[in-house]
């Protein structure tokens, strides 16, 4: 895989956008918890990178990008909480979603 020249509010937008469309319905609170984090611009042109990548696709580049970047404890443990409030944004979370989460989670960790 190419190398990930992403900022980190483009990383932040992936990840986000890739858990709220996870079980293929992203809920108006999701994608509105969304751009409360990301601007406009930012958040149209990663969604349609995350709708076009595969899920395998998606989970690589996240993992590629955490590993190429370090992030610091506290900046991991901050976008796991903007996930959780991602797939609870629209009051409930599905099995896909918990699945997600604890890959997204281990990933993160």
């Amino acid at each position: 895989m190419k190398e990930l020249d992403w900022t980190r509010k483009e990383f932040e937008a992936y990840v986000l956008l890739y858990a709220a469309h996870c079980n293929f319905f992203e809920s108006e609170e999701e994608l509105n918890y969304i751009l409360s984090k990301v601007d406009k611009k930012t958040f149209h042109r990663i969604h349609t990178e995350v709708v076009i990548d595969s899920d395998e696709i998606n989970l690589n580049k996240i993992q590629q990008y955490i590993s190429d970047n370090n992030l610091q404890e506290e900046e991991k443990e901050q976008l796991i909480r903007d996930i959780k409030n991602v797939f609870f944004a629209d009051g409930s979370v599905d099995v896909l979603e918990k699945k997600v989460f604890s890959i997204l989670k281990k990933i993160i960790e």
